[in-house]
């Protein structure tokens, strides 16, 4: 009997797997953003609360922005942050808490009082919202992706303005995702959108800090090059969001990497952004459309453990998007069962590829570096297959040259 479970999901063909989305992605260049059929917006805590609480006339431009996109049929999904800035004012508290359950307490005070606007607010234009949270455990595991990706879909298909959020009542520091730039760009590519768009206090990316005399605005980013010598490191406003350019950047960077454009500028600007005007700055798609299976595996599974592959196994199965086998594979790390996601990585420790292993880390050590005939000789068929299926791995880095 063999000594490995059997990974009966079934998946894409080779032939499919990594393919380009069916649906078309006219959107190339902001001037084309019009043409977007379903778009996610993140807004950050500063551009939707004061110090005193909840901004409503700001909420209220927002959705009227919205509310606009949605009339010429558009879908939009909204990520919004503001819950922790909207709760702490009503807990007595002068500033945003720091400690993790005071967080959570103010989160469970002021998503209500968030979600209680934007319902009002959406209802001047005869809109139902809807209300979901996710945590990053919740991503990380494929069941809980699929009901997500599902779930949205089914939001917008009845016509049902989904607003999404961290759940941090009950996300931890260890599980959270840490600001909802990277939640809207996993966002993104969970509801197959065809731009993201990033709304903060900032209104581009600049070559510094923008208070500088001597900072530029860069209007588009088309490869890392166009961000080389340029200080990311610019906060937020202080005491109320979690994140800064360097994590507006980065969501920028996980959907361009997944074929959905981005657009970063300020919340006064979103009406001229989506009118094609020259504002914000613009992130190109540098990669291809992905399955929801391929961005699950590639952007938020949960990694167990590394394998180590030589250069043949490179050229062999990762360049040519074959199977791994044993016969490729130097080392391991990591504790791991069969069906758990692992990293693929060359012998210069780069990442090159996940995906689901079919031993666990304990059966592999005896068959690294030998041939499926020897392994069946010497420890059974149950050995002797691969260790990496095709249709179970993801590439993360370009091919070699």
């Amino acid at each position: 009997m063999s000594t490995r479970r059997t990974v009966v999901t079934r998946y894409p063909t080779p032939a499919t797997r990594g393919a380009e989305d069916p649906r078309a992605n006219p959107v190339t260049t902001r001037d084309t953003m019009a043409a977007a059929r379903r778009v996610v917006i993140k807004i950050g805590s500063s551009s939707l609360t004061t110090a005193t609480g909840l901004d409503v006339a700001a909420i209220d431009r927002l959705v009227d922005v919205i509310a606009e996109l949605r009339g010429r049929g558009t879908q939009v999904v909204l990520v919004s942050s503001g819950a922790i800035a909207a709760g702490f004012p009503h807990l007595g508290l002068d500033r945003r808490p720091k400690d993790t359950a005071t967080q959570q307490a103010a989160a469970a005070v002021g998503q209500g009082r968030l979600l209680a606007h934007y319902t009002h607010s959406f209802g001047r234009h005869e809109t139902e919202v809807a209300q979901v949270l996710l945590t990053a455990e919740e991503l990380m595991r494929r069941t809980q992706y699929t009901n997500a990706h599902r779930a949205l879909a089914r939001l917008l298909t009845l016509d049902v303005m989904p607003i999404v959020n961290e759940n941090d009542a009950v996300a931890t520091r260890e599980i959270r995702f840490g600001d909802n730039d990277r939640l809207a760009a996993l966002t993104a590519n969970l509801v197959k959108a065809d731009l993201l768009v990033l709304l903060s206090d900032v209104d581009a990316l600049y070559t510094g800090h923008p208070s500088r005399p001597d900072s530029r605005r860069i209007p588009v980013v088309a490869t890392d090059a166009d961000l080389e010598g340029v200080d990311v490191r610019v906060p937020g406003s202080a005491g109320v969001g979690t994140g800064g350019m360097v994590t507006k950047v980065d969501a920028a960077g996980i959907a361009a990497t997944t074929g959905i454009p981005t657009l970063l500028t300020s919340a006064p600007n979103a009406g001229s952004a989506f009118a094609g005007e020259d504002v914000g700055t613009w992130f190109e798609a540098t990669g291809r459309r992905r399955s929801a299976r391929a961005a699950w595996l590639g952007l938020t599974a949960e990694v167990r453990g590394q394998l180590v592959i030589d250069d043949g196994a490179v050229a062999g199965a990762i360049d040519r998007g074959r199977s791994l086998l044993a016969a490729g594979i130097t080392g391991l790390s990591g504790r791991f069962t069969p069906g758990d996601v692992v990293e693929i990585l060359d012998a210069t420790g780069r990442v090159l590829a996940r995906g689901l292993v079919q031993y666990s880390s304990s059966q592999l050590p005896p068959m690294l570096g030998r041939s499926t005939s020897d392994l069946k000789e010497d420890l059974g068929a149950g050995y002797d297959g691969v260790v990496v299926h095709a249709d179970d791995w993801v590439r993360l880095a370009p091919p070699r040259r």
